[in-house]
Formats: C-alpha cells, structure tokens, sequence
C-alpha cells in the first residue's frame, strides 16, 4: 500500500490538483473501459473472420505445407542439423460439444482482438502511469509503447512460427502405440494454440518488466547475476513446459529466453545507475 499510496501522490502532483483515491480508481476505470472496448472492436472484426482466421492461422501450424516446415527444413539442411525436418503432420480433429465450435468461435475472436489491440491497451495503461513520472523518468522511457509492443508481437511471432510447429509436430506424431489414433479436439489444440502464443508474448516483456522493477528498486543487476543460475533453471523448466520433450526443442525456446534474462541485466544495471545517480544529486 506504501507504494500505491506513493504512486497516487505523484499522479495527484504532476495533474495539479486535489483528486481523492476514489478519483484515481475512477480514472483507471476509463482508461480499463476504453480498451475493452477497443478489444470488443477488434474482435468483432474477428468474428465476421473467423473461419478464414481458423483455416489460415490457427490451423496454419497443422497444415504440411505451413512455411515453418519448409524454412527450418532448408535451414537445417544448410546447418546440417536434421532435427529441423519435421514429420508430415497427421491430424484429425474433433468436436464433442453441442455448442463446441460456436463457443470457440467467440473466444477465438477474443484472443486475436486482445493480440491485435495490446498496442492501444498497453497505450491506456501507459497515460495512467505516465503523470506519476518525472520528466526526466519520462524522457528515459520515451518509445515505451513502441518497444513493449514490439517485444510482444516479437514473442507471438515466435511462439506461432517456430514452438508452435515443434510442439504440435511432435504431439500430432506421437504414439504409444500404433493401435492408438490421435484424434484432437479442436478445444484442446486451441487452447495449446493460445497457451504458447499469449505465453510467449507474456515472457518477451520481461525486459520491460525489469527496467521498472529496477526504476523502483526492487530488483537490481547484483541480485539478477546472483540468481542467476536458479533463473536458468526456472527457463529450463519453463521451455519443457511448453515444448516437446526433446532436448532440441527445449533449447529452442530456453535460448531466446536466456538472452532476454542477460538483456535484462544490463537494463537494470542501466536502471539502478540512473536512480543512483538522482539519489546523490538530492544531497
């Protein structure tokens, strides 16, 4: 609450003038209303979409000739690693629910209005916060929108064209045995769908997340390289997680991630050195 009550104060100095606690939570209800309603757009032109989104894109990963295939197969050939050919894919599917297909469309347009409006959602939750910072604060994160953007698009790109396809080839393929089909339901394939690619849009903001715990002082450059090893460890865990079982495709995920966790500490070396430097420029 110190924080909170902090972080109010600030807003209420930088807007000049008396708001009560209930005035802030006010705010903050409109800036939430306004990127509802921005997402309910969005994904309205979604639904009107929705089997070409299906056809397209969410099935794209189950097709053979999805374009994942085809560039790791020829890059793997040049790198002369054969484990990024991919088996042919083998999936049917499907429904066991009345009201099953109708439903998922609904929160499949969900998902893609909330993907394609996180610039306009991360915008109104930047204006909340933005009066509570310094100009000087302000000047260090100009371009927020752009790069917490940027990160995100960057982790679903990644998640739909490259763990996406690993993750789906290796359980479509799979078998305990050969008397046993593998017949997906389109509500489980969706939600492993969705799980990798708002997931990885998610893990892609942990520099963002870390410049502002930093900014803070809650987190900083000695404690991140002391923790270092545990954090490799929770990576690790985490891309077994949402990969196949497989060494390659677990270090597929793990190494963008360990290279995010390294930007990260020198974003908070960064971080920790400026509020230092405003620290000592008070006495």
């Amino acid at each position: 609450m110190g924080f909170l009550d902090n972080f109010f104060k600030k807003r209420q100095k930088s807007a000049n003038a008396e708001m009560s606690f209930i005035d802030h939570i006010e705010e903050l209800r409109w800036h939430i209303i306004r990127s509802l309603a921005v997402i309910l757009v969005a994904s309205i032109a979604a639904f009107f979409k929705i089997e070409w989104i299906w056809d397209n894109i969410i099935l794209g990963p189950a097709h053979t000739d999805f374009i994942s295939y085809k560039v790791l197969c020829d890059f793997g050939h040049k790198i002369g690693v054969n484990a990024l050919c991919l088996d042919e894919i083998k999936l049917e599917f499907q429904n066991t629910q009345l009201s099953g297909q109708f439903m998922l469309s609904f929160s499949t347009s969900f998902m893609v209005g909330f993907v394609v409006a996180f610039p306009y959602v991360f915008w109104e939750f930047w204006r909340f916060i933005r009066p509570a910072l310094k100009p000087s604060e302000l000047k260090q994160a100009r371009g927020i929108v752009f790069w917490t953007s940027l990160l995100f698009f960057t982790g679903v790109l990644f998640a739909y064209y490259v763990v996406a396809p690993f993750t789906i080839n290796f359980f479509a393929n799979y078998q305990l045995s050969p008397s046993f089909k593998n017949i997906i339901t389109m509500s489980n394939y969706y939600d492993t769908m969705s799980d990798l690619i708002l997931g990885m849009g998610v893990v892609f903001e942990l520099p963002v997340v870390v410049y502002f715990l930093s900014k803070i002082g809650l987190l900083t450059p000695k404690l991140m390289r002391e923790k270092r090893r545990y954090a490799i460890l929770i990576i690790f865990v985490l891309a077994a997680i949402i990969t196949p079982p497989d060494w390659f495709s677990i270090w597929l995920v793990a190494i963008p991630l360990l290279m995010l966790y390294e930007v990260g500490i020198s974003i908070s070396d960064r971080a920790n050195k400026e509020r230092a430097k405003k620290e000592l420029q008070k006495y």
